[in-house]
C-alpha cells in the first residue's frame, strides 16, 4: 500500500470518528426538591445535541424517557451526560423512575 493511500484511510476515519462525536451545544437541566429546571427545555429540532443531567438531590434519581429511548441513573450530588437526537420538531417528555411524578419535558423548535 502506498503511503497516499494510508493518509487517506486516516484522514477518512478521523472525519468520521469527528462527526459521530460532534453535537450543537451543551444543555444542562438541574434535579432538585423533584423538579427538573429549566421547563421546558427547549433545543434546536435537527441537532445532537449534549445534555448534562445534574441531580442536586440527597438521593438517586433515574432519567428516563420512552420518546428518547433513554435511561440512565443520576446518583445523588453527581451528574451524567446524555446525547440527544438529532429530533424532528416536537415534544418529547422525561421522568425521574424513582418518583414517576416528577416530569419535564424538551421542546424541539
Amino acid at each position: 500500500m502506498t503511503r497516499n493511500f494510508w493518509l487517506t484511510v486516516i484522514i477518512s476515519t478521523a472525519g468520521i470518528l469527528g462527526s459521530v462525536n460532534a453535537y450543537a451545544e451543551d444543555y444542562v437541566l438541574t434535579l432538585n426538591d423533584h423538579q427538573f429546571s429549566p421547563q421546558p427545555l427547549t433545543i434546536p429540532a435537527g441537532q445532537r445535541i449534549k445534555l448534562t443531567v445534574k441531580n442536586l438531590m440527597s438521593g438517586t434519581a433515574e432519567f428516563e424517557s420512552s420518546d428518547l429511548g433513554r435511561e440512565k441513573v443520576v446518583e445523588a450530588g453527581s451528574e451524567i451526560i446524555v446525547f440527544i437526537g438529532p429530533l424532528d420538531a416536537g415534544t418529547y417528555t422525561y421522568f425521574d423512575d424513582f418518583h414517576r411524578e416528577t416530569t419535564g419535558t424538551i421542546v424541539a423548535k
